[in-house]
């Protein structure tokens, strides 16, 4: 295996975070996305969200390589009130020390390779840095490798869930909350 690595993203990385994000997305989601959804990503205006997310935040974002490809990316900050708090709103205790992961993504030719876990690990680094305490991301229900690779980082599902509208077709989410402190397994 080539050398590999994780790095916050610089804006040049945009184009290939958006790359990223359409490959993973056609390949992992096409039996939870409607085909409209997948086939109506816009890569160009992804490239730009993702340009700005990096320039001017909310979120960090970092980019995982092996030797010379960009293989995955994660995008982390902390977490708007509203997404921490109960199913009845009732905000959560610690509200101002919540982190969201709101994207992590490996381009699924490069999985199983310890590209998520460096790219969590360097996220939860930063978010820590940062004065947070915990995480939280929301996960498709019927997503099960990306529940398994959170229940491998030790997150657990919280009891709260949440239905997208996804082109007319629900997509049911969980949301999963762990600790910002890992440790990597060679």
């Amino acid at each position: 295996m080539a050398e590999a690595t994780v790095r916050p993203a610089e804006p040049s990385d945009a184009a290939e975070i958006a790359r990223i994000q359409l490959v993973t997305w056609r390949a992992a989601y096409q039996d939870l996305l409607p085909a409209e959804v997948l086939d109506g990503f816009d890569e160009a205006e992804a490239e730009q969200t993702w340009r700005h997310a990096i320039e001017r935040g909310p979120a960090r974002v970092f980019v995982a390589t092996e030797g010379s490809w960009h293989v995955g990316f994660c995008a982390a900050g902390r977490s708007p009130e509203d997404e921490s708090s109960a199913a009845d709103g009732t905000p959560a205790p610690d509200a101002d020390q919540v982190a969201l992961v709101s994207t992590l993504l490996v381009e699924p030719r490069w999985g199983r390779r310890g590209h998520g876990g460096r790219l969590l690990a360097a996220a939860g680094t930063a978010m820590l840095a940062n004065g947070l305490t915990r995480g939280i991301t929301w996960v498709a229900e019927a997503d099960k490798a990306s529940l398994s690779f959170w229940e491998r980082a030790g997150w657990t599902a919280d009891g709260t869930v949440r239905t997208l509208d996804a082109a007319g077709r629900p997509l049911r989410e969980v949301r999963l909350t762990g600790t910002l402190a890992f440790e990597l397994r060679t």
